[in-house]
């Protein structure tokens, strides 16, 4: 299967600022919930989507019945038995929502993206355009 080079450059650097803010929410709260009796801890595996309390990433989507359109999608799941309220949840999501914001200049340079909400959610939107091909 072919993939674009500059598909996978872009994907590549999205996973890496997603797996800072994994970081960031793991520093800040990773101690805030028991973890999952069947979820390694934070460190034990190469992926941080698959230990530690948090996993978050971006889920792209056309944006088919919503006013800002295509974009990523910023998913966040704690793996915990414990409740997380909504009013915790909307936190952790405006936590990373915000930090998201700030390091998208500094992972995507001269590239106009922005973290906007989209009803419930938060969504990367802006230019994911891939130039020339």
């Amino acid at each position: 299967m072919y993939t674009n080079p500059k598909m996978a450059a872009f994907t590549k650097t999205l996973e890496a600022l997603f797996r800072e803010v994994d970081a960031f929410l793991e520093d800040e709260w990773g101690g805030s919930f028991p973890l999952h009796p069947n979820r390694p801890q934070r460190g034990e595996t190469g992926n941080p989507e698959m230990d530690g309390l948090f996993n978050i990433g971006p889920d792209f989507t056309p944006g088919i019945g919503s006013e800002t359109g295509r974009g990523y999608i910023i998913s966040l799941k704690a793996a915990t038995l414990d409740k997380v309220t909504p009013e915790q949840f909307e936190y952790l999501m405006a936590m990373a929502a915000m930090l998201i914001q700030k390091k998208l200049p500094e992972y995507f340079p001269g590239r106009k993206l922005e973290v906007v909400r989209d009803g419930k959610r938060f969504k990367i939107i802006g230019d994911f355009s891939l130039g020339e091909v």
